[in-house]
């Protein structure tokens, strides 16, 4: 394939992002930071005020559409609402997602169970319905899934949430290998702990300030760092980038 070139500002414009959980946390820093770069958004979320947070990001370029991305027929709905809107999908992030915590000897059904269905299955059936989409489109497309460091090293009452995301991060690889026929780039980020909202007040006090000791950059991430890492994986700059896990955590999982 010849070598277009890319824009060197990394504008995505015009094109048009579905972002699961993009409500708050990190998928509501990936829809801001696409929004400014030009893309029209499609944040699905569970929140019921969905639509006025996507208001409140553009009120001309983003939508709040209410979906479970556990339900096939909610995502059908879904995925139909946002091509009358926009009329395409380019690019689906991944990052609707749950923390249910406990220790392996005692974790419930239903903690494992909800953790494996939305943060894998309900990732795989976003990316299933997508792709399909993306694939009849002709045009390619860009999918990217957030997976986490957990995935990659042993955390503490993480049992369910790591296997989770290491299946996001085998599931990212097949995806890539089955679609690069179709032009389809489909990759995962996983962050260290993140400042969201939630995150100040899981990691608040010494447990944090013990977690943060043991990174090697001695800090955790924010939104906004993670959601540039989405951002250049949507854009035409990474091309050439499919099947990869972008590990975001102040060099954690290095040691």
């Amino acid at each position: 394939m010849e070598f277009k070139g890319f824009d060197k500002n990394f504008n995505i414009t015009n094109r048009v992002a579905v972002v699961t959980g993009g409500a708050s946390g990190i998928g509501k820093a990936v829809a801001e930071l696409y929004i400014e770069k030009g893309a029209k958004v499609a944040i699905f979320d569970m929140k019921e005020n969905v639509n006025e947070i996507a208001k409140e990001i553009d009120k001309e370029n983003a939508v709040g559409i209410h979906c479970d991305i556990t339900d096939n027929s909610s995502i059908d709905n879904a995925v139909e609402a946002v091509n009358d809107k926009f009329g395409r999908i380019d690019i689906l992030v991944n990052c609707a997602g749950i923390a249910l915590l406990d220790d392996a000897e005692n974790i419930s059904d239903d903690y494992w169970n909800k953790t494996i269905e939305l943060n894998l299955t309900g990732a795989f059936k976003m990316s299933q319905k997508i792709g399909n989409v993306m694939i009849k489109q002709g045009e390619g497309g860009k999918i990217i899934n957030m997976a986490s460091q957990a995935a990659l090293i042993a955390l503490d009452n993480h049992v369910a949430y790591g296997t989770s995301k290491a299946g996001v991060i085998g599931m990212t690889k097949v995806l890539a290998l089955e679609w690069a026929e179709f032009d389809i780039t489909v990759n995962a980020i996983s962050p260290t702990v993140v400042l969201t909202e939630l995150g100040k007040k899981a990691w608040a006090g010494e447990k944090g300030e013990k977690a943060k000791r043991e990174i090697p950059l001695g800090r955790f991430g924010y939104p906004e760092e993670v959601a540039a890492i989405a951002l250049f994986l949507a854009t035409d700059a990474a091309n050439l980038i499919t099947g990869e896990n972008i590990v975001i955590d102040g060099g954690n999982t290095i040691k």
